[in-house]
């Protein structure tokens, strides 16, 4: 785990200064090499987890004579190491590197489809004069690029690009506008002008001769509806795919939020590890006019009594997440939608402190097993007609349409809001209908989620706040191997009988192993109660922080809120506090 960073042109001050400003993703190590005779110039941190670090320093020099740097791990190395084994793979570092640099140099990029990884990578391919930049099927680990002068810039970060793109400083409003409307940004921009993203699943060849990109590769996996439930088989998968993602000599943690992702993930580890080190939130206070935040807490703390976890409660309170608001705002690298962002980068703060390395969490089982009420709610002819789908969800334009419809109250970010048609004409070039099948329209929606919703939100949020405390962040049913079987299972077998029914075949496969509070309970969210602190609970210390956001000339004049106190504004103070940190301006 590390990041990389690259530029076409010979300008090693440049990479060491990115490099340095992003110094959290890897303290083990780092290193810049150049090309002499072309112009191309590459860097890498390490945080070192499989290897010694001294055999795994990177830019790596493929046995071809190419160069790679990567950021991630493949979770199938040491399957695709015996398998090669007498094929021409020595294997004799034990780092996954090494695997990488072979593999790309004798099966090309096929080879991507085989790893089941997390991944972002940079391979040049020197007698073609080709920059290969590339990111994982799930986008757990981000990319960025960005034309320019010199040709092409890139980075596992976006703060070290701004010194190559003077356009930066002003806000992408397609990006805005999008994020406004959707509460994620789910687009190949970013935020800052001229600065984009790699795509989950995308490969894109950059040609130096030409200097433009000339082919992309992309990975998806789509519903094939072509797979029986089976309780025994559903254990069996999840057991694999949790082992698979405990690879590695540091200390590992797991987010037990007391949902049953979660719970199935730090229940199968225990098989594996002698000691399961698992961490959650407590909200204090907690209890405000009947609801209660720390329900997943509580079930959180009965897994892991009873499975004797090395368990400790990470105290929520209005002060540290007053105090970790800056940084959750810096290392996001942009404006977010969720008000918990803050819980989010203390969080892994404490985790760090309790000296883990690497995490693991249940991100992206709602998304492919149907935990969601909305799945259900789109079988109902009635509530589509609602959302604009007379018809029902015929084609991929509709799953489209439903996906960039689903908040009801928008936040305006822009003074020039785009409209819905533009933003889904954007929507529609990043997401290509090879994720639809007509034969499971809301299977094909929930793999939307997966490659739009989860990379730009929960995994993007981890990779952030995880290396800036340079931990790295693992999600075992987030695999291919893992996705791909779920993917195969019908969403009408996922949702059950009643509207009441999600996720009734992780219920089913376990309900005979975790209580039942675990099993009955209802979908929560992992999030702070900031609009009972704002409106009930407002110390000395959290008015002053109130009263600060609601100041005229923080932002207030170009921020209009479609919501009025308390929870829903925070998006908006978040994206005006964003805007003063990094210095941007429409």
């Amino acid at each position: 785990m590390c990041g990389i960073y690259g530029i076409t042109a010979h300008d090693p001050e440049f990479v060491q200064n990115f490099i340095k400003k992003c110094k959290h993703r890897g303290p083990d190590g780092f290193r810049v090499w150049w090309d002499p005779k072309n112009n191309l110039t590459l860097g890498h941190n390490l945080l070192s987890i499989m290897a010694d670090p001294n055999l795994s320093m990177q830019p790596w020099k493929t046995p071809n004579g190419n160069w790679l740097v990567y950021n991630g791990e493949i979770f199938n190395y040491y399957e695709l190491k015996q398998k090669y084994k007498g094929k021409g793979f020595a294997g004799i570092t034990g780092c996954d590197t090494e695997l990488l640099a072979w593999g790309l140099d004798n099966f090309g990029i096929k080879f991507i489809d085989e790893i089941d990884s997390m991944h972002g990578f940079a391979y040049y391919k020197i007698n073609e004069n080709q920059l290969w930049l590339s990111r994982d099927h799930a986008g757990i680990k981000p990319l960025f690029y960005a034309e320019v002068k010199d040709g092409l810039v890139f980075g596992s970060e976006i703060k070290g690009l701004f010194d190559k793109v003077p356009s930066a400083n002003k806000l992408d409003n397609l990006a805005v506008s999008f994020m406004g409307r959707t509460g994620i940004n789910a687009l190949r921009n970013t935020f800052f002008t001229g600065i984009k993203k790699l795509l989950a699943g995308e490969t894109i060849i950059y040609d130096l001769d030409q200097k433009r990109i000339k082919h992309s590769h992309r990975i998806h996996i789509t519903p094939t509806s072509n797979s029986n439930y089976d309780k025994e088989e559903f254990r069996s998968m999840s057991s694999k795919t949790v082992r698979m993602c405990s690879i590695g000599r540091r200390k590992l943690g797991v987010f037990l939020s007391g949902g049953l992702d979660s719970s199935l993930v730090a229940y199968e580890l225990s098989k594996i590890k002698t000691e399961v080190n698992t961490f959650t939130n407590i909200m204090l206070p907690n209890v405000v006019e009947g609801e209660d935040y720390n329900s997943d807490a509580r079930c959180a703390k009965l897994l892991a009594n009873r499975y004797k976890f090395n368990h400790q409660e990470v105290q929520i309170t209005p002060k540290n997440f007053m105090e970790s608001w800056d940084d959750s705002i810096y290392y996001m690298e942009q404006p977010v939608y969720n008000p918990s962002m803050a819980m989010y980068c203390y969080t892994n703060k404490i985790l760090s402190e309790n000296k883990i390395v690497v995490t693991m969490a249940g991100d992206m089982g709602d998304e492919i097993l149907a935990g969601y009420p909305k799945y259900w709610k789109m079988k109902n002819l009635e509530w589509l007609k609602k959302q604009g789908l007379t018809n029902g969800i015929k084609t991929w334009d509709d799953v489209l349409k439903l996906w960039i419809r689903r908040i009801k109250r928008p936040l305006m970010l822009t003074p020039s809001q785009l409209s819905d048609d533009v933003l889904l004409e954007e929507f529609r070039k990043c997401y290509p209908d090879d994720l639809f099948n007509p034969e499971d329209p809301i299977g094909s929606h929930m793999a939307l989620d997966c490659v739009a919703q989860v990379p730009e939100e929960m995994f993007n949020r981890n990779d952030k706040y995880g290396m800036a405390y340079s931990m790295e962040g693992r999600f075992p049913l987030a695999t291919k191997t893992f996705m791909k079987y779920c993917m195969g299972i019908h969403t009408n077998t996922k949702l059950g009988k009643n509207k009441n029914n999600t996720k009734v075949l992780t219920k089913d496969a376990y309900k005979e192993i975790f209580p039942a509070q675990i099993i009955n309970k209802m979908k929560t969210g992992w999030t702070v109660p900031i609009g009972h602190w704002l409106t009930k609970n407002m110390d000395a210390e959290l008015q002053s922080f109130y009263k600060d956001r609601m100041k005229d000339g923080h932002g207030l004049d170009v921020i209009k809120a479609s919501q009025k106190a308390g929870k829903a504004l925070v998006p908006a103070w978040i994206f005006k506090d964003w805007m003063k940190k990094y210095n941007v301006s429409f």
